[in-house]
């Protein structure tokens, strides 16, 4: 390997190799003008938080219905 590196050509293009390996993952992570993993991961975590409020808000609404309808029965 310290042979390898004392060729400074072989390092330059071993650099520039990984120097493009992280180019593409940056690019891959914010998008570059595409929608990139962060965005996409942030626009999951938002349609969870919305989810999760519908669910109660459904849940609610059933509660209440029932509760109405028992104490209607219970009032006659």
């Amino acid at each position: 390997m310290s042979d390898d590196c004392e060729n400074t050509e072989y390092c330059q293009q071993s650099f520039k190799v990984l120097f493009q390996k992280f180019d593409r993952l940056d690019e891959a992570i914010r998008g570059n003008g595409k929608i990139g993993i962060m965005i996409r991961l942030d626009r999951l975590e938002q349609r969870a938080r919305r989810q999760g409020k519908l669910i109660w808000l459904l849940l609610g609404a059933v509660a209440t219905g029932l509760a109405t309808a028992l104490a209607m029965w219970i009032a006659g």
